[in-house]
């Protein structure tokens, strides 16, 4: 074989406005599609259960799409470089490309994976496939990095019109047929106990399905999503998360469609869904740039927080599973464990509960979202977690506590939320729904409410756990 071109996916499944894809065809090569599952190299961050569930099936999607163009996805497992190494010299291939991606341990990789296959005398070319604007492109007036997302967007807005067009899906690939590689069945993907139906239920990853879900939110939800996207009873947010962490579709694809369905004279940038956009190329700005804050807090004061005993393991289990008696909250856990996804609004809401209430550093509850989100992604998950703690970059002021019943009252008024997720409140008033604590027997008992029985009273006072968080904060808030 000669004249090939290999083309590594990684977390950009798709083919259309794929760069890496589009500068293979360019050349004229015969394409040679290749995936690696090697996650012993993305630790300590590897793919959780919920993110590998939702691979196998991308990757399903990823290869029917590839086969109706006439080519089809080769897949191994092991060292990315080795194979790579192996592929270039079986199939004669003289160039590799790739869509570039920013976790830590994956740049640290890539970069050398790149310099020794050039000095291979291979041909290796990086793409921007996964963002809008490179993280080192924006810098403050004294050259550094952004801490603040307000600053950051002012300067990224007037470049939106400058962005290239998205590019169109090949209508033919010209494969390589190459023996030896593994099946998808063969990553063993797939949980062994099969808890997996919600997520079947509630989710369809690929492709198609992205571009299916975007149209349908841009369609139905668009001109309503200020206002709207932070009642987690209403259908109102776009679930593109998933899709854009697996990269199924483009975030130049995604500007294209919203740009094409707005239609008021707002500015591009100042919409509330151009916005989250903005929002997500702001995480991989400051994971870009500070490294090390999967692990450790920004606001390196909180190192010294008084953080409850992590061996205290009963809060955070309880947690995990929905059962601290403050009804959105457990609804957000339930609705997390049945789904893989949570609405943002309730997602903020139940970190707070647990770093603010529970007082447990928040790391832990990146952890559990890091293993049981479909979305789940090192930039996004980091920002938020550190930015409802109060320790990261743009962080809420540490005094901000969530409220889970005002947020739950004010969010979820009619209770459809939490009656959904939470049925055994199902009977319960409106006005005690949010705060079952404060009803009286008589009123438990006609709705089938038993606290401690088939609900569990509040594991924390609301009002004295936010006074000890706050205490927390006032003995660490002058630290240097």
């Amino acid at each position: 074989m000669s004249d090939t071109v290999i083309v590594w996916f990684r977390r950009d499944l798709r083919l259309d406005d794929n760069p890496a894809l589009e500068a293979a065809l360019r050349s004229g090569a015969r394409i040679l599609p290749v995936y690696i599952h090697a996650p012993d190299e993305e630790t300590p961050w590897a793919p959780g259960a919920a993110s590998r569930w939702w691979l196998h099936h991308s990757l399903e999607a990823l290869d029917a799409a590839l086969r109706a163009c006439g080519a089809r996805l080769w897949i191994g497992q092991g060292e990315s470089l080795a194979l790579l190494r192996r592929l270039a010299e079986t199939s004669g291939a003289r160039a590799i490309h790739w869509n570039r991606l920013y976790d830590p341990a994956t740049r640290e990789r890539d970069t050398a994976i790149k310099q020794q296959l050039r000095a291979a005398g291979l041909d290796c070319t990086s793409h921007k496939g996964a963002l809008l604007f490179e993280p080192w492109e924006a810098a403050t007036g004294s050259g550094g990095p952004y801490k603040v997302f307000s600053a950051f967007w002012r300067h990224c807005t007037p470049r939106l019109a400058e962005l290239p067009d998205p590019i169109a899906a090949p209508v033919r690939i010209p494969g390589v047929e190459l023996d030896g590689g593994d099946t998808i069945a063969d990553l063993d993907l797939l949980p062994r106990i099969r808890w997996d139906q919600g997520l079947a239920e509630a989710w369809t990853p690929g492709e198609h399905g992205a571009r299916t879900t975007a149209e349908r939110f841009l369609a139905g939800h668009l001109d309503g999503y200020g206002e709207l996207r932070d009642h987690p009873d209403r259908p109102a947010t776009s679930r593109l998360s998933p899709h854009l962490h697996f990269g199924e579709i483009g975030p130049h694809r995604l500007l294209a469609l919203t740009r094409a369905a707005l239609r008021a004279a707002l500015p591009l940038g100042e919409h509330a869904f151009v916005r989250e956009l903005g929002w997500r190329e702001f995480a991989y700005h400051l994971l870009y740039h500070f490294p090390q804050t999967p692990e450790h807090p920004l606001d390196t004061r909180f190192a010294d927080y008084p953080w409850r005993e992590p061996s205290d393991s009963e809060l955070l289990e309880r947690w995990q599973q929905g059962r601290t008696g403050i009804p959105l909250v457990d609804a957000g856990m339930r609705e997390l464990w049945h789904t893989g996804w949570m609405h943002n609004r309730v997602r903020m809401v139940a970190a707070s509960f647990l770093t603010k209430n529970l007082r447990l550093p928040w790391q832990l509850g990146a952890r559990w979202f890091w293993d049981t989100l479909v979305d789940a992604d090192l930039a996004s998950n980091t920002l938020g977690w550190q930015w409802t703690a109060g320790c990261g970059a743009d962080a809420a002021p540490y005094f901000r506590v969530f409220n889970p019943v005002r947020q739950g009252e004010r969010f979820d008024p009619n209770g459809d939320y939490v009656r959904r997720w939470c049925p055994e409140l199902a009977r319960l008033p409106d006005k005690v729904l949010q705060q079952p604590w404060t009803a009286t027997s008589t009123t438990l008992a006609r709705a089938g409410v038993g606290l401690g029985v088939n609900y569990p009273p509040p594991i924390v006072d609301l009002a004295q756990s936010r006074r000890e968080a706050l205490a927390g904060w006032e003995g660490i808030k002058s630290s240097p």
